[in-house]
């Protein structure tokens, strides 16, 4: 009987699979296309913030098969509507029930390949229904900025605007490249939404005023005080002075 003991092998401990968080791969090849992923994201993030249903990511891991882990992409900045924004840490499709509704990719020497061929098969594949790409170096796509919509099962170009604008129906949004930015219009006010230098500012500005109002606030509160000051004194000098004529008057009846 130990003998038979001594040959059983304990059974294989089940282990959930891991997905891994990071490709190893850096963020963008220089600093020009980091700051234009950046912008896009932040200000993808910020238009969006008071819905609860849009989550806007960049540069994560997207996983599209379950139980694969080699099968994952890792767009620049994507937006999936109708799941929530908490923050995650790797996007799992299986698990949210949908794929990204829009997709950005800052395109460069070393991605416009994969981005105009690979990607773009993938994202038709997976169901995306806008996909941008943008060169902040106006040196690979000619025109700089390109898009496709979903149309049967296939991505179709999205005409480009006579400013060189794109408009995106997804997102009610429209992307204008301005120098090495791809920015956004808010279609309610025409105007773009600030990069961070811009937002930065716009800030220090706002608080400079609030502190000249304050500072005149105070200047103003301090003159009405010293006014009501002046009253106090010369309405006690003239009682003062009513009461020394009473005095006088008195004292030339007596």
């Amino acid at each position: 009987m130990g003998q038979l003991l001594n040959h059983l092998k304990p059974l294989p401990v089940s282990k959930e699979l891991e997905y891994p968080e990071s490709d190893g791969k850096p963020m963008g090849e220089t600093q020009i296309h980091i700051q234009a992923m950046l912008y896009l994201f932040a200000a993808l993030q910020y238009y969006f913030r008071q819905a609860s249903q849009i989550y806007v990511s960049a540069n994560m891991l997207l996983y599209h098969e379950e139980g694969d882990i080699t099968q994952f992409v890792v767009p620049d900045v994507f937006v999936v509507q109708g799941v929530s924004n908490h923050v995650r840490r790797t996007y799992k499709m299986w698990e949210e029930g949908k794929g990204p509704t829009v997709v950005f990719e800052i395109t460069s020497k070393g991605t416009r390949i994969q981005d105009l061929a690979n990607k773009r098969g993938l994202y038709e594949m997976l169901g995306v229904r806008e996909y941008f790409l943008f060169d902040p170096l106006d040196e690979y796509l000619k025109p700089r900025l390109q898009g496709f919509t979903l149309v049967g099962g296939g991505f179709q170009p999205i005409e480009l605007q006579a400013d060189g604008s794109m408009y995106s129906r997804e997102l009610g949004l429209s992307f204008v490249p301005e120098d090495k930015l791809l920015r956004l219009r808010n279609p309610e006010t025409g105007e773009l939404l600030p990069t961070f230098n811009e937002a930065f500012e716009q800030a220090e500005a706002e608080a400079e005023r609030a502190a000249a109002e304050t500072e005149r606030a105070m200047a103003e509160a301090g003159r009405a005080a010293a006014e009501a000051q002046r009253a106090d004194l010369a309405e006690a000098e003239l009682a003062k002075l009513a009461a020394e004529l009473e005095r006088l008057r008195r004292q030339k009846e007596d």
